[in-house]
């Protein structure tokens, strides 16, 4: 073989590395920029946004004259804005067991939309938006925080309803893989009843929806939003739910799942103030999702954690170590939905008074640098 038949063959051989080369870039350019607004890297960071408001679109509480933060506004004042003409059972929202909030942030000219969960029943959730006021279709994505029904079971209802005004392909929805399992509560040792079972990646995209199916951390909508990975479990007391099984089928056998490792958190950096923490039902325990925050952004202050916390019935035992392990973390507002539990609730604000509150349907939280908010101090046990 001469000189030349080699060159030939080595330069063939350069061709296929550089052609194979190129598919792999290509290749992970389109997994990444799937959501052409979210972004995924190891050292992300959200933009802080100029302002978010926050609206309660699913909770377990309905009460108009629950005590409010400063900075919101009940659901009375919002269902009269949105155009009621008499208070009824009609105008007003219905409270069941589960969580969705509407996070609207804004960032010099730039302005996003996310749900953060939908809830449990899809007509409550469209009658919850209707009375509000709320335009789905400014619904840009939807970030799922675990695979529970009383988080996602709005979905089958909700997509349809965006995807009318948005059409298909144009809402995003968030989620991870270990979401898609059967979940069951152990009533007994002989009784297991199985949870309903969540939406399927494949149902989403039949509706017209676009699925991120991914583990790990990423921005969404230009980094307005951190959408977490897994949340460690470092604590010494948050143990999970002792009484949480899953299966990955019908014929498959129920297996202990106490820490349910699919759920993950949203965290909003806004000006002047700090991180708005949003943890749907902090399974993973509220001290660990508020650690794993600050190993994130370590300088920047946790302003305000909103969500259920999770401390009700089994995991009431846990309250009094909870109410201890929230203290370093100085967060200025604590507001409790959903799970939280009224005993949990009571000792939170034994503890650090009026930076603690009750989220309530139809609530708007605006999250804006002011000077009542700017001077509101933070949680200082008593």
């Amino acid at each position: 073989m001469d000189w030349y038949t080699t060159w030939e063959l080595y330069d063939v051989f350069m061709k296929q590395i550089l052609f194979l080369g190129l598919i792999c870039v290509f290749n992970l350019s389109q997994a990444e920029s799937s959501d052409p607004k979210s972004r995924t890297h190891s050292d992300l960071k959200p933009v802080a946004v100029d302002s978010l408001i926050v609206d309660v679109l699913s909770d377990d509480v309905s009460d108009t004259y629950v005590s409010k933060t400063t900075f919101s506004e009940s659901e009375l004042s919002n269902v009269v804005k949105a155009g009621a003409k008499v208070v009824s059972g009609k105008t007003l929202l219905v409270a069941n067991l589960g969580y969705g909030l509407r996070l609207r942030t804004k960032a010099g000219s730039t302005e996003h939309v996310l749900l953060f969960d939908t809830g449990t029943e899809g007509q409550a959730f469209l009658h919850n938006c209707k009375a509000m006021g709320v335009d789905l279709g400014g619904v840009e994505s939807i970030a799922i925080t675990h695979g529970h029904w009383d988080h996602m079971g709005a979905l089958p209802q909700a997509i349809p309803a965006i995807v009318a005004k948005r059409g298909r392909g144009n809402v995003t929805i968030h989620v991870n893989q270990d979401m898609f399992v059967e979940r069951g509560v152990e009533l007994s040792k002989k009784e297991i009843i199985p949870a309903e079972e969540v939406i399927t990646q494949s149902s989403m995209e039949a509706l017209g929806a676009k699925v991120v199916n991914d583990p790990h951390a990423r921005g969404l909508l230009d980094e307005h939003f951190y959408y977490s990975g897994e949340i460690p479990r470092v604590s010494s007391f948050e143990k999970g739910r002792l009484d949480h099984l899953c299966r990955s089928s019908h014929s498959s056998a129920w297996h202990p799942d106490p820490l349910l490792m699919d759920e993950r958190m949203v965290v909003v950096n806004v000006k002047g103030l700090g991180l708005v923490v949003f943890s749907a039902c902090s399974h993973a325990g509220i001290v660990n999702v508020c650690t794993e925050v600050k190993r994130l952004f370590p300088d920047i202050p946790i302003y305000a954690v909103m969500g259920g916390l999770h401390l009700g019935g089994v995991m009431e035992k846990i309250i009094p170590q909870t109410v201890q392990g929230l203290k370093p973390f100085d967060i200025s507002h604590i507001i409790t939905g959903h799970c939280t539990g009224w005993r949990a609730l009571h000792a939170l604000a034994n503890a650090y008074g009026d930076h603690v509150s009750q989220s309530a349907i139809g609530t708007t939280y605006t999250f804006e640098k002011k000077s009542s908010q700017a001077t509101a101090g933070t949680a200082k046990a008593k």
